[in-house]
């Protein structure tokens, strides 16, 4: 379907430092297109995506003018439409190491093999956190809609975090990785956190900023 949600930031409390997190369940087993969880679109030459692909990978990217200027894509395949995955992308260009400035985690566990790993030159501004920039949460571009189910979406202005922030094993079977309160995280000036409780109003925003 056409439903997304759609937000113009204002000024951010860091353009070098976020945290992304979300939980989703993939819809239908067969498509032709990348399914957008984020994204920004300037123009075919500028624009910044956290998408599922075709190839059943997840792509996190900017593209700068006509050209990658990052671009992280893991070996893992996302296939399982039974599951519910947690995805947390942590980004901070300011790290002297590259590897650094890009950390993508999946239920709670670090992925650490790579497609493609290009990674941000140091003090690379995102473009998701850049004021007047419009983002998109379940549309990438025209026509191109996400397909299936997403929870707990939660963006962090300035602050790179680690998945335990958002969620945790679960006590009793070790093995199941559960969401947990997330209301006392610091989310920064552009931050939100999307609970999607209230069916008048998907997209309150319940972190205080009222974003």
């Amino acid at each position: 379907s056409s439903d997304s949600l759609t937000k113009t930031p204002g000024s951010p409390t860091n353009v070098d430092k976020f945290t992304f997190s979300l939980w989703f369940k993939l819809g239908s087993v067969v498509t032709a297109n990348d399914l957008a969880l984020i994204f920004e679109y300037e123009d075919v030459n500028n624009y910044f995506g956290i998408t599922k692909k075709d190839n059943d990978r997840l792509q996190f990217f900017q593209f700068d003018g006509g050209s990658f200027s990052f671009n992280v894509q893991p070996n893992m395949l996302f296939r399982d439409h039974s599951s519910w995955y947690h995805v947390v992308i942590a980004y901070d260009s300011t790290q002297g190491t590259d590897s650094n400035r890009v950390k993508i985690y999946v239920n709670g566990s670090q992925i650490t093999s790579f497609h493609t790993a290009t990674y941000p030159t140091s003090g690379r501004d995102i473009r998701f956190n850049t004021n007047s920039k419009a983002i998109k949460i379940g549309q990438q571009n025209s026509n191109l809609y996400f397909d299936g189910y997403m929870s707990e979406v939660v963006f962090i202005d300035g602050t790179a975090l680690d998945p335990t922030s958002f969620g945790e094993f679960d006590k009793d079977s070790p093995n199941i990785w559960k969401p947990k309160d997330v209301s006392g995280l610091t989310f920064g000036t552009n931050g939100f956190y999307l609970d999607f409780e209230n069916a008048s109003s998907l997209g309150a925003d319940v972190s205080g900023n009222s974003n």
